[in-house]
């Protein structure tokens, strides 16, 4: 049997919250908590309880639902170290180095500032399943509210070395208009058109793009590739730093 599993559930008018649920120990999470309603619903039709509620960054969207079910299940509070003074009443913080605990579920944490000067962000090997939150989302990242095109660069590399296989939880279901950004960037892509194609048909049967996989980001996500020659080839841009085409690929999604 699986260490555990993810429950994807749609908020709010574009969001994803996760449940996070470690087998052996019964333990669960939710990752991000938009808005309560679809949370309680997904546990009541498991008739699961909820032990932990964790937070990527401080954002209303991301925090919303964080009041109600702590005071319906008695839920713990987890968020970045950075952002206590921005979510209130956290019972615990962490930050890049730490380690987080879904019952037997062990979590990496990453510091990722960029779309908040202090977002973070969950790794969790036993189910091969990162928590981005607002940082990385698919064929995108998040826009730089609080920090530097260097900083949110720097943030994304972090993400790199994880395995292949990984499945990426991002905040919101921003990917079919991320594709067609995307394809303005990189218009011969062939594993890009073929993405796209795939988008338009899950979207078309409002079924969900996440996760997504990592292998899958690193050959299409123009903001995983700014070092990519091919890429700054396109862009007109060769010979250009990787954070200074970084820096025009987030300018050209920000007038898009």
């Amino acid at each position: 049997m699986a260490a555990g599993e993810v429950i994807v559930i749609p908020c709010l008018s574009d969001n994803y919250t996760y449940l996070v649920r470690c087998h052996r120990s019964e333990v669960t999470a939710i990752i991000d908590p938009g808005e309560a309603a679809p949370v309680i619903a997904a546990l009541e039709e498991r008739d699961w309880n909820l032990d932990l509620v964790i937070n990527t960054h401080h954002h209303h969207d991301h925090i919303g639902g964080n009041a109600e079910l702590i005071e319906k299940y008695g839920a713990k509070l987890l968020g970045p170290t950075a952002e206590t003074a921005r979510i209130p009443n956290m019972d615990e913080t962490c930050a890049e180095g730490d380690q987080v605990l879904i019952g037997d579920l062990e979590g990496r944490v990453f510091d990722v500032p960029g779309h908040t000067s202090g977002h973070i962000a969950f790794y969790f090997p036993a189910i091969t399943a990162l928590f981005s939150g607002d940082s990385l989302f698919a064929l995108g990242c998040g826009r730089l509210f609080e920090g530097t095109p260097e900083q949110m660069w720097h943030s994304l590399q972090k993400f790199r070395n994880l395995p292949p296989s990984t499945q990426v939880y991002c905040g919101h279901e921003y990917t079919q208009a991320n594709a067609k950004f995307a394809k303005t960037i990189e218009p011969d892509n062939a594993i890009l058109i073929a993405r796209c194609q795939d988008i338009d048909g899950l979207r078309a049967r409002n079924l969900p793009t996440i996760p997504s996989r990592l292998d899958v980001e690193l050959a299409t996500n123009p903001f995983l590739r700014a070092d990519e020659p091919s890429v700054a080839a396109a862009m007109g841009m060769s010979g250009e730093s990787p954070v200074a085409i970084f820096t025009e690929i987030r300018k050209r999604k920000d007038n898009f």
